[in-house]
């Protein structure tokens, strides 16, 4: 991923290697180990995933892109029909959990490899970052000079 991209491009890696789940580095490796776990490094380049801290942002992100959204229709459903409760059990319930559950992988992908191009790590921490991870960093440096 070079430096000199237009941001219509990176914007286009980002979305293609956090949806895949590949290395941001180099578009071969994996970038998970299983559902929602991140690898350590990746398999083809080697590339260091301690940078990566998506934390609740993809929870975040698929509550409000999907889980809002869905409950006006779950509540739009009630007031338009007035269901039993059991066609909700049957009908709401599955669509909001799969709706939740299943953009969780590609957010986290997105965050991750959105981080990584963007060199994004929080102001003024890359010593401790480094420290953490057992690496020496030199001041000014950061945790992505790899």
């Amino acid at each position: 991923m070079a430096d000199t991209q237009t941001e219509g491009e990176k914007w286009r890696w980002i979305l293609k290697s956090g949806a895949k789940g590949l290395c941001p580095r180099c578009g071969k490796g994996h970038m998970f180990r299983s559902w929602l776990k991140v690898v350590d490094r990746c398999e083809v380049c080697g590339l260091d995933y301690s940078f990566a801290s998506p934390d609740d942002g993809p929870a975040f992100f698929s509550l409000c892109i999907v889980a809002f959204p869905l409950l006006f229709v779950v509540v739009w459903f009630q007031v338009a029909f007035s269901p039993p409760f059991w066609v909700h059990a049957v009908t709401s319930l599955p669509l909001m959990l799969a709706g939740c559950l299943l953009p969780l992988r590609p957010i986290k992908g997105w965050l991750v490899a959105s981080q990584y191009v963007n060199k994004a790590h929080e102001a003024g921490t890359a010593q401790l970052w480094g420290q953490l991870n057992g690496r020496t960093v030199e001041k000014g440096g950061t945790a992505f000079d790899e």
